[in-house]
């Protein structure tokens, strides 16, 4: 089975997606490889037309390398973000809404939407993270006084003028039920907001080993003659990298390289490894979707150090399908579904543990024809479980269920 198989031969209705950041640090960071994008691409495989919209700073830089049909709007704080979110209601045209992320600049969006058209259009909600563990998850509170709250809401820079704060993500949880199905992509997000349990996928025809050469990968991003440790993607606290580092220092071979690709957009962290740990370090810029695949090719192995976060447990790290897509080894930790993803295709240690990840690295390269091995097998198990194809599959009667009923009469109370 592969994501070109079965291709629709009729339309079934049009689904717009809202998205609430299409900037270069949110969902437009990686073009086609981010949920959003993953979520169009089964769409359009079950033979839905599909387009995207959200917000951002700047539309005139807003650029998508992908076939999809992307609608970039202003957005900005309160409350020129109801002007923006009005603007962005005046062209959906979806029969289904599908809502990225429980924040009100998406799902707050969507049942905006329906309330002012009056029209029981069906909203699905998709939420791959819990937005709240960024900001002290169950414990964190606002405000600490009445007069923080005033300053908040008057200064043109105050914190409650932002579309997404914390106290209205808060908030946001309690009309969950309102949304007339809920995906998600991790079993610790299940649990707390129910749901179908709906995985990332991966192009595997693009992230095919075969149409790649791994020597000539290397060579090409300046890559020869290393053990090459892949990290491709943002690297922050919670996902370990700093472990994977440490373990380097215990194993001191010269010729192992962690590489990371694209950098973090977010704050300074990537300064800050590469002061520590800059001998270990190689830093390569980002790339289109397209190129991603010829730059993990040249990965001896991937790494995903994840630790134990309550970030990291309700994320599904896309470098998991990289790799496995890829057919090379994954080095991993045991947090939130990193172990059923991989099962027994990969290496799996205990999280923030450097030396777990030391002697895992010693046991790969020493035999790492069964590395490889593994590694084939997980691109096995990535094609029947985390393929653009297995997603649709999961999806096909959601929105079978949306489309051939009307019950969606509840969702249109807003108590």
């Amino acid at each position: 089975m592969s994501d070109s198989s079965a291709q629709p031969t009729t339309r079934l209705g049009k689904v717009s997606i809202i998205a609430s950041d299409l900037s270069s640090s949110g969902a437009g960071r990686w073009k086609g490889a981010v949920r959003p994008f993953l979520l169009a691409a089964a769409l359009k495989q079950l033979g839905y037309t599909v387009e995207i919209l959200g917000f951002i700073d700047d539309p005139s830089k807003a650029n998508f390398a992908t076939d999809m049909t992307v609608k970039a709007l202003a957005g900005g704080t309160y409350p020129r973000f109801f002007r923006s979110a009005q603007q962005l209601m005046t062209q959906l045209d979806g029969n289904i809404i599908y809502a990225y992320k429980l924040k009100p600049s998406s799902f707050g969006v969507a049942l905006l939407n329906r309330w002012w058209t009056q029209r029981p259009i069906p909203i699905i909600l998709d939420i791959d993270d819990w937005e709240l563990s960024w900001h002290g998850g169950d414990q964190g509170s606002y405000p600490e006084s009445w007069r923080q709250v005033v300053r908040d809401v008057i200064k043109p820079d105050g914190a409650l003028r932002q579309p997404d704060h914390p106290l209205y993500l808060r908030w946001i949880e309690h009309w969950v039920d309102k949304a007339d199905a809920i995906t998600l992509h991790t079993k610790f997000l299940q649990k707390r907001f129910g749901g179908h349990y709906i995985p990332n996928g991966k192009d595997t025809d693009l992230f095919d080993p075969d149409r790649y050469d791994p020597e000539a990968s290397r060579a090409k991003y300046g890559l020869a003659g290393y053990k090459v440790l892949m990290f491709p993607g943002a690297p922050r606290p919670h996902k370990g990298i700093e472990d994977i580092l440490t373990a380097l220092d215990q194993l001191n071979q010269p010729d192992y390289r962690v590489v990371i690709v694209g950098g973090s957009p977010y704050d300074n962290y990537d300064q800050a490894l590469m002061q520590r740990w800059g001998r270990w370090i190689i830093q390569l810029p980002k790339y289109s979707y397209d190129q991603m695949p010829e730059v993990v090719s040249a990965a001896h192995a991937v790494v995903v150090p994840q630790r134990n976060s309550p970030i990291a447990q309700a994320q599904f790290p896309l470098k998991l399908t990289d790799g496995m897509a890829l057919a090379k080894p994954v080095l991993a930790t045991r947090v939130g579904d990193i172990p059923d993803i991989l099962a027994d295709t990969g290496y799996l240690v205990e999280p923030d543990s450097p030396h777990q990840l030391a002697e895992a690295l010693k046991s790969m390269f020493s035999s790492f024809s069964a590395a490889e091995a593994k590694g084939k097998r997980a691109r096995e198990r990535c094609i029947r479980h985390y393929s653009i194809t297995a997603m649709a599959t999961e999806l096909k009667p959601i929105l079978e269920r949306l489309t051939q009923s009307d019950a969606v009469s509840n969702a249109m109370s807003f108590e």
